[in-house]
């Protein structure tokens, strides 16, 4: 799994007809900064509202997964967020100029495919993975069905289906690694049965149905009339049945197409949660209503989690700067360069790594034989991840200074001693004005807060 953000290279459009709605749309994946996330944007509307790809909106799950924000909706975002996931593309800005994005063949494929080659870029900021604490549950047992996530370094999925027909009985299907998402789930496309079409269609559904986009399945004897009819219903000259129960000839990709179909419209559903998951996911029939209310759940405990204010530091992962990268950012030196890694870095947050040891040059004279990290070290060394984060503001941070300005409200809340590794977190108090910026601090030691302060500071150009 990658554990950067990325984008992509540069935008990419496909255009067709929306499953529910009939309507025709242009669909364009735009690049976007880091932290944006998934967002829609409905440029065919006035003030071109966006709409957030969160649980917290969804507003209809008949038939697909349909999310509403400021006064506009977008149908059956499943497919598109999902191919997203697939990729691990962490923020695109998705404009569309209709009601449902198109529905292609009916799987992800022909999304995956021009994302592809519009490339994936690398971003300065660490993926922010919500890593499963506990077991979390979603059961409906009058339609037995079960999902389950459990705690795991990494995502996998497997699901279960069971329909009770002689034509699909029982089918599973398991991802057991994202990057061959593309290759193994990414084209199964949508299904449903007969007597299900029928009934949409009755209830002003599938008006973009076809069945080049989607796999019906015959789960009972139709007459010839009845086939006259269905034909006259999709608009075709003729449709037939083969004898494995499939509608018009269509020839499955996998043997259990439905069942990795059932996976791919989950790993989109889980999308709306809003973070990249680590868990191992299994399903029991699930389907859109169950999907969301179990991304509920898993939102839910994420944000009981994130709502402790404790940075978390793994020092296996892949640091955002390392300390060359910070050199080349920051102007001090040894003995004055005192932070060791920054693991995350965004436009309004920045957090740091700084490893105590005896060796630290000012262990030689302060309290050598009781040694204590001093304040102002552990001042001077927040300020430098501020600088960081402030710098990150420019386009050549290399071409400018910071100065601290002030410091206020400084409390130090517990001793620093050798052996400790203290995680820095700055955040923007207000966005940069005029080479000002205003953060506020706070220095953790295995959880616990041992110094906070707000701080300012000035950038200022090398040549001003």
């Amino acid at each position: 799994m990658n554990d950067k953000q990325h984008t992509i290279k540069s935008p990419v459009t496909v255009s067709g007809i929306g499953l529910h709605t009939g309507v025709q749309a242009t669909m364009t994946f735009c690049p976007a900064p880091v932290d944006h996330g998934y967002k829609f944007q409905r440029i065919d509307l006035p003030g071109k509202p966006i709409v957030d790809a969160d649980v917290d909106n969804v507003v209809d799950l008949s038939r697909g997964t349909t999310i509403e924000q400021n006064g506009a909706r977008v149908n059956t975002v499943e497919h598109t967020l999902a191919a997203l996931v697939g990729l691990q593309i962490d923020n695109v800005l998705i404009q569309l100029d209709g009601p449902e994005p198109p529905i292609m063949d009916g799987s992800s494929y022909e999304f995956i495919k021009p994302l592809q080659e519009a490339g994936l870029e690398e971003q300065n900021a660490l993926r922010n993975y919500f890593e499963i604490p506990e077991s979390i549950r979603y059961v409906d047992h009058a339609r037995h069905v079960e999902l389950a996530v459990l705690p795991l370094h990494d995502y996998r999925v497997t699901v279960m289906v069971d329909y009770n027909s002689p034509v699909l009985g029982s089918q599973h299907a398991t991802l057991t690694d994202i990057t061959h998402f593309a290759t193994e789930i990414a084209s199964s496309r949508t299904f449903c049965f007969l007597h299900e079409l029928e009934a949409l269609y009755k209830q002003n559904l599938i008006k973009g149905g076809d069945l080049s986009n989607a796999i019906v399945v015959v789960d009972r004897v139709v007459s010839e009339e009845e086939l006259h009819d269905l034909a006259e219903m999709l608009g075709k000259p003729k449709v037939a049945v083969k004898k494995e129960g499939i509608l018009n000839n269509v020839d499955l990709r996998y043997k259990n197409e439905p069942a990795r179909h059932k996976l791919l419209d989950l790993v989109g559903d889980l999308a709306l949660v809003g973070r990249p998951l680590k868990g191992q996911i299994l399903a029991a029939r699930p389907g859109h209503a169950a999907n969301v209310a179990f991304a509920k759940k898993i939102k839910k405990k994420m944000m009981e989690v994130d709502s402790s204010p404790v940075p978390t530091y793994d020092p296996g992962r892949e640091p955002v700067m390392d300390i060359n990268k910070i050199s080349a950012t920051l102007p001090h030196r040894y003995p004055f360069l005192l932070i060791d890694k920054i693991i995350h870095l965004d436009t309004t947050t920045v957090t740091s790594v700084k490893n105590v040891t005896m060796n630290e040059q000012f262990f030689q004279g302060h309290f050598p034989g009781n040694p204590v990290m001093p304040g102002v070290i552990q001042i001077e060394a927040m300020a430098q991840t501020g600088g960081i984060l402030v710098l990150n503001t420019v386009k050549d941070p290399e071409n400018y200074w910071t100065y601290f300005l002030g410091i206020e409200n400084c409390r130090f809340r517990k001793k620093v001693i050798p052996g400790d590794t203290i995680i820095f977190k700055c955040q923007l108090l207000a966005p940069v004005k005029r080479g000002i910026a205003k953060m506020s601090g706070k220095a953790f030691v295995n959880g616990k807060v041992v110094m906070e302060a707000e701080m300012s500071a000035a950038i200022v150009r090398k040549d001003a």
